[in-house]
């Protein structure tokens, strides 16, 4: 099976938790994805960004986690779960959500750096599938071009037009505003 190409029929993730921890995969509508060892640079920006993040929540209720985690969005039983994403980064606020297995429901913050492989995923399906569940704020972060796009759950239950920075600007978190990072230091 090829990294992008779906399994042949649709398994839950009560199925999933019987395959082995290797390869690891993502299951979306029931289709799970392969994912492949992501790039230096991507690692770079996600261990940065986390150890930014972990340094900001050290002491507070929030709490950061990376991939491999298993975020189970819609917090269905687990024979009936068909979504399962393994963001780059996650941010917790509910520690009633945290399990053994990892995340059950919506994470606060969710933090993607996009990659060749998955960028389409990223981008269009884990986009509408965070909103339609409930992400309070969504950041994609394009390795190549430098930039992030930020993503922010209204009152409507929907995405509006995301906030756009370069490397040049200060990130500043929407959920915490005492959250700024000089994207600089995450992106070069």
């Amino acid at each position: 099976m090829s990294i992008n190409q779906p399994h042949p029929k649709k398994v839950s993730y009560a199925e999933y938790l019987t395959w082995p921890d290797q390869p690891r995969y993502e299951i979306i509508n029931g289709i799970p994805y392969m994912h492949a060892a992501p790039s230096r640079q991507h690692q770079r920006i996600v261990t940065r960004f986390t150890g930014e993040l972990y340094t900001f929540f050290k002491g507070k209720s929030c709490e950061v986690y990376t991939t491999p985690f298993d975020v189970r969005l819609s917090a269905a039983a687990d024979e009936e779960e068909y979504l399962v994403v393994q963001p780059d980064i996650s941010v917790v606020c509910d520690n009633r959500k945290l399990d053994d297995k990892g995340c059950k429901g919506a994470p606060d913050l969710i933090v993607e750096v996009l990659s060749p492989s998955t960028w389409q995923r990223d981008r269009i399906e884990k986009l509408n599938q965070y909103q339609k569940h409930g992400v309070r704020e969504y950041l994609l972060i394009y390795p190549n071009e430098k930039v992030v796009e930020q993503y922010i759950l209204g009152e409507n239950s929907l995405y509006g037009t995301p906030y756009i920075y370069n490397e040049e600007n200060i990130f500043h978190s929407h959920l915490f505003p005492e959250f700024e990072i000089t994207l600089s230091t995450i992106l070069s």
